[in-house]
């Protein structure tokens, strides 16, 4: 099941800080809800650990987090791919944009898109989608916080 999931976020920081905050493993950690461990294994690669719950599953997937197309800083793809046991597996992964707004504000835009199989797959297009939609705002509007705060 594939769903697609875009928005943007107005950060109150400068397109460099937001850069930063986007390619740093405690910040990310922090940032991807359920996030139990994220480990730095290269500059482009993290091994990652999430806990999530879905409906009446609740599952946590171990997998690999890449950052790819990096165009510093003003883009890059993230992309995940986790196995969760008998809940099944998911990968996913956005296209994020930085565009200078106005001095020190940075305009965040992203296309996410997730892909779920097993169990997960099985509670519906409907809930998967609201679910995929809500991860992506936790996250993004998390990153927001913390980079506008710092």
């Amino acid at each position: 099941m594939a769903l697609v999931i875009e928005g943007e976020e107005r950060v109150d920081a400068p397109v460099e800080k937001v850069w930063a905050a986007l390619n740093d493993p405690d910040t990310l950690q922090t940032c991807i809800p359920g996030c139990q461990s994220l480990e730095k294994k290269s500059d482009t690669e993290l091994a990652a650990k999430v806990v999530l719950k879905v409906g009446p599953i609740k599952a946590t997937f171990a997998g690999e987090v890449t950052l790819s197309n990096l165009n510093p800083p003003h883009s890059y793809t993230i992309t995940g791919e986790g196995k969760g046991g008998i809940a099944g597996f998911a990968k996913g992964g956005a296209d994020v944009v930085l565009v200078e707004e106005s001095p020190g504000v940075t305009l965040l835009r992203y296309t996410a898109k997730a892909d779920v199989g097993g169990k997960m797959a099985q509670l519906g297009s409907r809930l998967m989608e609201s679910t995929s939609k809500k991860l992506a705002g936790q996250f993004f509007s998390t990153l927001n916080e913390k980079v506008s705060a710092a």
